[in-house]
């Protein structure tokens, strides 16, 4: 039996119609950009979310980008993030002209470590009369921003403490993260700002690109929604340079219909990941990954650690088991990074965790006999492998 990573086409057979008739509307219309899809996009998610605006753009890279230029990051300023990450949270902080600085994740959660978040400040920065500054780079430090990775929140009551102490601004990245959960509270509402993707493969994806910023700020809010339309408040009127970063009509219809069904489809998620959780507990080569009591993981990966990681990727291949590797080269030691001076060594958890994590098939589709099929496989590899 083969079983495919993810197969969207399972979750359209249930939306088809609905999709279909919300496409055709819009091209009847011929109003493609900047519509009610859009408008009324904006106003469910800040409702599910319960922030106070969002606002649609072209990605969620994008979403990082123009936080980033909307929480006023100067250039040459300083954001504190993961290594352990889509290059999106790296590139985004590079392109807004910030300088990322990398802090080691928990072993256990794979997400920054709030530890290290606080001994990084306490270390290598000091406190001065504008703000907290970089010993070495003498860059002045401006924002933390936390990867909620696989769609398990961060540590949000440890960050936001260090960041008050600190007078730093939160940007979450919540990329993989909509509908999880930090003590009954959403991700996304914790932070200055907070960036989402729509990306096909998300729990809440689009049929293309999109994304999504969250904000209680209405300052950080009304400046977002001038850099999407390049910088412009009334139409050929610029009062900064801006970007072209509009979500589009089609991809706001296709997931104000998905929301309707996100919370079904992450319980189903969460089912899901308990049953691997009860199947590969009888694996000693395997960890499985946590999920803290007063968090609601999303799974939109369910990744675990695994003895023998590439040899046993390469064994589910060959038998038909979808599989992947989210990340094998963390953001420090990537080639585009060599000029921030960071070496081999210097992040040691995000290292190890690189080096062993697998994701495994998960979506709200899958099949019962499917994840049986796959815990199968790995049985038969570790068993071989002794």
């Amino acid at each position: 039996m083969q079983v495919p990573i993810l197969d969207l086409r399972r979750q359209y057979e249930q939306i088809k119609k609905e999709v279909k008739r919300e496409v055709l509307n819009i091209f009847e219309t011929q109003h493609f950009i900047l519509g009610e899809n859009g408008s009324s996009l904006e106003k469910e998610s800040a409702n599910y979310l319960c922030v106070k605006e969002c606002i649609g753009v072209a990605s969620g890279t994008d979403a990082l980008l123009l936080s980033l230029r909307a929480m006023d990051l100067k250039e040459g300023e300083g954001v504190i993030t993961t290594s352990f990450t889509f290059f999106a949270t790296g590139g985004a902080i590079h392109n807004a002209k910030g300088i990322p600085f990398f802090v080691d994740v928990n072993p256990v959660t794979f997400n920054i470590d709030p530890q290290k978040l606080k001994e990084f400040l306490k270390k290598e920065c000091e406190k001065a009369d504008d703000g907290v500054i970089h010993k070495m780079s003498k860059a002045k430090i401006k924002i933390v921003l936390p990867v909620h990775l696989y769609g398990l929140p961060c540590e949000m009551d440890e960050i936001l403490k260090i960041c008050k102490e600190y007078g730093l601004k939160i940007l979450e990245d919540s990329c993989q993260a909509f509908g999880a959960e930090y003590k009954g509270k959403k991700v996304g509402s914790f932070g200055d700002a907070s960036a989402f993707s729509f990306f096909p493969t998300k729990n809440l994806g689009g049929a293309g690109d999109g994304g999504m910023i969250s904000t209680n700020d209405e300052n950080i809010a009304r400046r977002l929604k001038k850099l999407r339309v390049h910088g412009s408040e009334r139409r050929y009127y610029h009062d900064e340079i801006g970007y072209n970063s509009r979500l589009d009509e089609i991809q706001a219809a296709v997931v104000r219909i998905k929301l309707k069904y996100l919370d079904e489809w992450n319980k189903k998620r969460a089912e899901i990941a308990d049953l691997y959780r009860d199947l590969l507990a009888k694996i000693e080569e395997v960890k499985t990954p946590v999920a803290p009591p007063y968090s609601k993981h999303i799974y939109h990966q369910f990744v675990i650690r695994a003895k023998n990681r590439d040899d046993l990727k390469a064994y589910l291949d060959k038998n038909g088991i979808g599989n992947m590797i989210y990340y094998p080269v963390p953001l420090h030691l990537q080639t585009c990074f060599q000029f921030l001076g960071y070496k081999k060594g210097d992040l040691i958890e995000t290292e190890k965790v690189a080096g062993e994590v697998l994701a495994l098939p998960i979506f709200a589709e899958l099949r019962e006999e499917e994840v049986k099929e796959v815990i199968r496989q790995i049985a038969n590899f570790y068993s071989g492998s002794k």
